[in-house]
């Protein structure tokens, strides 16, 4: 009997513990969080006790209108126990190869569905992934699943120190002097020596490339010292100008490349071989990148486009400081300098899809 008592003791006093814990315990006011390093994490590594926001748009493969904003929009997740708590949430955008190529800062919540216009520029015509998650306090619930969109086609665009203007859609996101012809899918033609197309980023590009393509332009054109682009500071006369950065397809004698580039201390120019007879056709698509990183300018043209034969690769340092123009303009041609029409623009170029960036050229920039 007395073990009998004793095992009856315990049993009813484990049932008065438990309903005196039951009768203690707070309810959550706040999302239930654990550290986003603690070892209390889910299995699908989120930190959060939320569900997962619900993708809205853009979903299943849709293509996106060309000059449309890329903008992503979900359905608010909630968070448990605490359906009125203020979360935030992040994007991610991954290219066909499944590489991040966009990760979002923090957004704040909608009224029932948050959107985010993507600001970084994508690459036009092309298929990506996105997925989304929300976040509280530094805890991350989980990821949504992904869906897919095709980026529009791009219509160009200057943004902070970067330009890329496509000139094959009729259009361009710089102010056009002198008379222009726009051949759609082809290019701008540069019509006469005082044609050109001027643009001014927001901010200076110390380095980077200035890079475009270029046709029916043959080794015999017009004018002297013809310029096929040019970077400046400001709009002063283009060849005294303090930060003169021209690439010339001469004129006389006909097929010359040549290059002067004034920098913060120095200037370099084209001596010598450097100063390279090129044979161009009319007929041919040719590459240009012009690159100035690490104290070093450098040419490229290629023969056949971005992945054709090398037809010219020079270059020359400089000492100092780098080249800093401010403000920083750019021009496709040349304006009329104190040389005259003869050393302005290379009449008759046809040219399309401008880049200046500090980044390397994109792939939807080479068509």
């Amino acid at each position: 009997m007395a073990r009998r008592y004793w095992f009856i003791s315990v049993f009813v006093g484990g049932i008065a513990v438990a309903i005196a814990c039951g009768k203690d315990a707070p309810m959550p006011v706040s999302p239930s969080i654990t550290t986003p390093a603690g070892v209390d994490a889910a299995a699908d590594g989120s930190t959060l006790k939320s569900t997962a926001p619900a993708l809205q748009s853009p979903v299943k493969g849709v293509k996106l209108e060309a000059g449309v904003t890329v903008t992503l929009v979900v359905g608010n997740a909630s968070a448990k126990f605490a359906a009125g708590t203020p979360l935030s949430y992040r994007f991610q955008i991954f290219n066909a190869g499944g590489t991040l190529v966009y990760n979002s800062p923090l957004v704040a919540a909608g009224s029932g569905s948050t959107s985010h216009p993507v600001p970084a520029p994508l690459d036009g015509d092309q298929t990506y992934y996105w997925q989304a998650r929300a976040e509280y306090n530094g805890a991350a619930g989980p990821w949504s699943g992904r869906e897919s969109f095709i980026a529009p086609v791009n219509d160009g665009y200057i943004k902070g120190n970067e330009l890329y203007d496509p000139l094959i859609n009729g259009k361009t996101v710089g102010e056009i002097h002198g008379p222009v012809t726009f051949l759609p899918g082809v290019g701008v033609k540069l019509e006469t020596l005082q044609s050109y197309i001027s643009y001014q980023l927001q901010q200076t590009l110390l380095e980077g490339e200035y890079s475009l393509l270029v046709t029916g332009m043959p080794a015999n054109t017009k004018g002297g010292k013809t310029k096929l682009f040019a970077m400046a500071q400001g709009y002063d006369d283009i060849v005294t100008n303090d930060r003169r950065f021209t690439v010339e397809k001469r004129g006389d004698p006909p097929g010359i490349v040549a290059w002067r580039v004034i920098t913060h201390d120095d200037q370099i120019d084209t001596e010598g071989a450097e100063r390279q007879f090129v044979d161009f056709q009319a007929s041919q698509t040719y590459f240009w990148q012009a690159t100035w990183r690490n104290n070093f300018f450098n040419l490229i043209i290629n023969e056949g486009g971005t992945s054709g034969r090398t037809i010219y690769n020079k270059g020359k340092r400089w000492e100092g400081r780098p080249y800093d123009p401010n403000p920083h303009v750019i021009y496709v041609g040349a304006p009329v300098g104190r040389s005259g029409p003869d050393g302005a623009s290379v009449q008759g170029a046809i040219i399309r899809q401008v880049w200046v960036s500090g980044r390397t050229r994109p792939e939807f920039a080479n068509k």
